[in-house]
């Protein structure tokens, strides 16, 4: 079970770039929590894979006997559902289908990414702890990052562009 949660139903199984795989595995769940309960579910959603997950991967990095096996992707779906947050509740503000918002999906997905890969500042911080809650706390950050970065390009969309 606790491979099946960590591998996120064995997406970060998948090569290359299995955090990326994960990412990806991770829109469609999210679609799915925001159609059955919109923003709240979705962040539901994401408390419980984070904890959930943070109690699988302490278990199974004892396993396998590395700090951040790369097979670990409950940590992108996290972040990656964090990231696709302001885009739920802007989708549950205006009463539009989530997926008519679109372009803020790949803003999430890039920043996302983005932030898990090049780990500025906290992420990188969270990353070097080499304990498991650095492996889900560098992309709950990255998330965060991810979040912010939409909310500040939906407000230039909508604001200065529009």
């Amino acid at each position: 079970m606790n491979r099946l949660v960590t591998t996120f139903f064995y997406a970060g199984l998948l090569k290359p770039a299995p955090g990326t795989w994960g990412s990806a595995a991770a829109l469609p769940v999210a679609w799915l929590l925001h159609v059955v309960g919109g923003p709240w579910l979705l962040a539901l959603g994401a408390g419980v894979a984070f904890f959930w997950g943070l109690k699988a991967t302490t278990t199974e990095v004892a396993r396998l006997g590395q700090e951040d096996p790369s097979e670990i992707v409950i940590d992108e779906v996290v972040g990656q559902w964090i990231a696709l947050l302001p885009i739920s509740i802007g989708a549950a503000h205006a009463g539009v289908a989530i997926t008519a918002l679109w372009p803020g999906w790949i803003a999430a997905f890039a920043l996302f990414r983005l932030f898990d890969i090049l780990k500025p500042g906290p992420v990188g911080w969270a990353d070097r702890r080499g304990d498991p809650l650095g492996v889900m706390l560098d992309d709950v950050i990255a998330g965060v990052f991810a979040a912010l970065g939409v909310i500040a390009l939906a407000a230039l969309a909508h604001g200065v562009l529009a």
